[in-house]
C-alpha cells in the first residue's frame, strides 16, 4: 500500500513568496513491518552485498567481549511486547507471564557478552535509484547501502556509519549470509526489515536556517493565527506543519531541531556538504501530525508505537541521524549530526 502526505493546510510560498526559491524535493522512504530481499530498498532488510567483498567491521570495538545485549533476545522480545499487547486480557492482569517478563527483563539488561573478533557492522539501509526518485548516485552506480556500529561513538553518542554506493548488476555472486554482531550496545540500533514506500514531497528550510527578518514574519503569522484559531488543532505552526518533513527521508532539507544550524564543510577538501539520508525512529509526532499518511488516519495509539515505527530506530534520546555528502567529491568521508 502507498502512504501519502495529505496537503500542506496552506500555501506557505502565496504567504511568503521568498520561500519559493528555497523549496527542495525530499522523498519519504514511509518504512513499514515487511519481508524485503536482496532485490528491494528496505530499512534493516539483506542487502545485496558481493560474496566475494569483505563484510564492514567496527575497528573501535573489538572483542573478546563488550557489554550490550543480545540481538536474538532483543526481537524475541520484541515479538513478545507485541503479542502480549494484542491478546485480550482482563483488567488488573499482568500483561506478561513469568515466562515472559523473565525474557524481556533479560533482553533489557546489558550484560557482558562474548564478541569474537570486531563487531560486524548492522544493514540499516539500502535504496535502489530505481525506487528512490533523485536518489544523489555518483556516476555509474544505481545503489546506496548504509550500515552502522549497533554502539555508541564518542564524542557524539552516534554510531559509526559506512556508506556503500554500487551498480546493483555487477553483483552476480551475492553474500548468501552476512555476519552478524553477537552483542549490540542498544536495542535501537537494531533495526527490524522494513519495506519502503517512497513518496517526493516539498518542503522548505528549518525557520533557524531563514534570514533573521523573514523568520520574524513567519513567526508573527504564527502569533496571528494562534489567536484567530477555534481550536488549537487548526492552529498552523510553520516548523512543524509546513518545513521540513519528518521521518526516514532522502535529501530535502536538514531537520534542525535542539540545536541552531551550525556549518558544515567537508573535512577532506572544505566544501560544502548537503543531506543525503535522515533516520529517524518515528514518522509524526505530537507536533508534525499533519504529516502523517492519509491511509495511517486511523491511528488512535500513541505515536511512537504507530505502523511507522516498525524499523525500532533510534538515536541517542529518541532523536534523528542525519547522513550528509561533499558536494565535491563522493569519495570524500560523509558527516553525520544528530537531531
Amino acid at each position: 500500500m502507498a502512504r501519502t502526505t495529505p496537503p500542506r493546510p496552506v500555501d506557505v510560498t502565496v504567504l511568503f513568496p521568498e520561500l519559493a526559491p528555497l523549496a527542495r524535493t525530499t522523498v519519504r522512504l514511509h518504512p513499514r513491518a515487511g519481508e524485503p530481499t536482496t532485490a528491494d530498498s528496505s530499512i534493516g532488510g539483506p542487502l545485496l552485498w558481493p560474496a566475494d567483498e569483505p563484510w564492514p567491521t567496527c575497528p573501535e570495538h573489538v572483542g573478546p567481549w563488550h557489554r550490550g545485549l543480545v540481538p536474538a533476545d532483543v526481537r524475541l522480545r520484541r515479538r513478545i511486547l507485541a503479542e502480549a499487547w494484542a491478546r485480550p486480557r482482563a483488567e488488573g492482569t499482568e500483561l506478561l507471564t513469568p515466562d515472559e517478563r523473565m525474557i524481556v527483563d533479560r533482553a533489557t539488561s546489558p550484560a557482558r557478552i562474548p564478541q569474537d573478533g570486531p563487531v560486524p557492522m548492522v544493514a540499516v539501509a539500502q535504496l535502489h535509484a530505481s525506487d528512490i526518485p533523485g536518489l544523489p548516485c555518483p556516476d555509474g552506480t544505481d545503489l546506496l547501502q548504509v550500515l552502522w556500529c549497533p554502539f555508541d561513538h564518542d564524542p557524539d553518542h552516534l554510531p559509526r556509519t559506512e556508506l556503500r554506493w554500487r551498480t546493483a548488476d555487477d553483483v552476480t555472486s551475492p553474500l548468501a549470509q552476512p555476519p552478524r554482531p553477537a552483542v549490540i550496545g542498544s536495542d535501537y540500533y537494531l533495526p527490524e526489515p522494513c519495506v519502503l514506500h517512497p513518496e517526493p514531497v516539498t518542503e522548505f528550510p528549518a525557520p533557524h536556517e531563514l534570514p533573521e527578518e523573514l523568520a520574524e514574519r513567519i513567526s508573527a503569522w504564527e502569533e496571528q493565527n494562534e489567536e484567530e484559531a477555534e481550536e488549537d488543532d487548526s492552529v498552523v505552526c510553520y516548523q512543524y506543519d509546513l518545513a521540513v518533513a519528518p521521518g526516514n527521508k532522502v535529501g530535502g532539507h536538514a531537520p534542525w531541531s535542539f540545536s541552531d544550524p551550525f556549518p558544515m564543510s567537508c573535512h577532506e577538501c572544505g566544501s560544502g556538504v548537503r543531506p543525503l539520508l535522515t533516520v529517524d525512529g518515528v514518522e509524526w509526532d505530537g507536533g508534525s501530525g499533519s504529516w502523517r499518511p492519509l491511509e495511517d488516519a486511523g491511528w488512535t495509539g500513541h505515536h511512537t508505537d504507530g505502523p511507522a515505527c516498525a524499523t525500532h530506530l533510534n538515536v541517542g534520546r529518541g532523536y534523528c541521524l542525519q547522513v550528509y555528502v561533499c558536494t565535491a567529491s563522493y569519495d570524500h568521508p560523509h558527516l553525520q549530526n544528530m537531531q
